[in-house]
Order: C-alpha cells, then structure tokens, then sequence
C-alpha cells in the first residue's frame, strides 16, 4: 500500500543497520542496505565508500523507493504483504522477491510483478501468501554457500519480517520458530525423519522417491504447493513447527 511505505522503510533499516564491509559477504560494501554499486548507479561512478558512508536521507529514501518499493509496484499490494515484498527484494534483489511472490500465488515466475500477479495475489489469503513467500526466501538463503557465517542474522532477519507482516495484515504478531530444515528428494538427517514420521512412512532418514510422493499426495491434501519440498509452510500444517 502507498501509505506504508515510510513504515516499512523504518522496518527495513532496523535490519539493515549501518556500515558493513565484511570480505565474505557478496553484496559488498553497504550502508544502510545501500551497497556501493547501487550508489554509485544513482550518484555516479566516482561514488566512493566514504561517500557512501556519509549517504543522506534523501538519496537513501530516494533509492529504496526507486530500486525496491516501486519496482515491486508495492503500492499496489496489500498491507503487510507488501513490507515482506519489499523487504526481500532489499535483502536478495527484486527479480527474486518477485519470483517468491509469484511462487506464493500461482502466477508465472518470471521476476516482474505485473497485472497477473497482483490479480492472483488480491485473490489469496494474504497471510497464508506472507508465509508461502517468506519460506521460500529462507529456504533460498539456507541454500548459499554463506549460509554458514550470516545464515543466524538472515533467519532472524526473515522470521521477523513475517511476525511483522502478520501483524499489519490483521494477524497474531508472533515469533515463530526458525529451528529447521528445509528438505527435498536426495536430503538426509533429523529433518527428514520428523518428516518422515509425521508422513506414517518409513523412517530412514534419506529423503526417497516415496517420501516425495507421499508428501506431494499430502501438500494436495492441506492445501499447499504440491511440490514435494518440505519447508514452514509443510512443517506448520504437520504440526512440526508453530
């Protein structure tokens, strides 16, 4: 919505915090969650980082408008949807956070919200669309190499994110658990024997054939995207997480 935008920027930068330019982390030098290329693609080349340092309110809003909320036409998304939007596409670039939305709401995956996508998303249940697309943007991140050394931040980051789009869009405002794996057919360990267990197959903890298909005949069942991918949302409906 239009008129959360000042909300959700406020929102964003509590994560963002200030200066950063840890040598593992891809983005680079960032201020703000401003990264220097960015600035220096608004600003000109000879942008350098002390200038990215002292970067004014103004040129901060003037990007995160420009390159994140307007991009993602968040506007035109409900409230609450939107902040998660907007967030993601901040945190992993707006071609992705598009494609977790269109993901959420069935509409083609091709990184540009348009007509279709708003349409589909205006025709689901908003929160149930917050917590399709913020799964698959944590299950995205728990797939980098960097996991490792920024994956307790980002889980946080994206946990939070959710509680707070909950909470605009009319919903209870909590916390839930991070505390999982994301599984798929080739997985293997504890996760994939809670899955297991709770599917009534097996338990060998090697995410098999079977285990894709009863849990694709089960994902059917409740409701969800068939895709034989066990993440939040699956875990949720089995009563594995909250």
């Amino acid at each position: 919505m239009k008129e959360n935008f000042d909300n959700a920027l406020k929102l964003v930068l509590v994560h963002e915090g200030g200066w950063s330019d840890h040598p593992r982390d891809p983005g680079g030098a960032t201020m703000k969650g401003i990264t220097l290329a960015v600035f220096q693609r608004h600003y000109g080349t000879n942008k350098t980082k002390d200038d990215l340092r002292n970067i004014s309110d103004e040129q901060l809003k003037a990007i995160y408008r420009t390159d994140y909320w307007n991009k993602c036409l968040c506007d035109e998304i409900a409230l609450g949807l939107d902040y998660a939007v907007f967030d993601a596409a901040v945190n992993s670039g707006p071609g992705r956070s598009a494609k977790w939305l269109q993901a959420a709401v069935g509409a083609p995956q091709d990184g540009a919200i348009g007509p279709v996508t708003l349409t589909n998303a205006a025709g689901k249940n908003t929160i149930d669309v917050i917590n399709s697309a913020c799964d698959r943007r944590l299950s995205f991140l728990r797939s980098l190499g960097t996991w490792s050394d920024f994956g307790k931040g980002w889980g946080r980051r994206v946990e939070n994110v959710r509680a707070s789009a909950i909470g605009m869009a009319g919903g209870q405002a909590v916390t839930p658990s991070v505390d999982y794996e994301t599984v798929r057919k080739g997985s293997s360990g504890e996760w994939v024997r809670k899955l297991q267990s709770a599917l009534g197959v097996h338990v060998t903890g090697t995410f098999d054939q079977m285990t894709e298909d009863v849990l694709k005949s089960k994902q059917t069942s409740l409701g969800l995207q068939a895709d034989g991918v066990a993440g939040r949302n699956t875990y949720r409906a089995l009563g594995l997480v909250q």
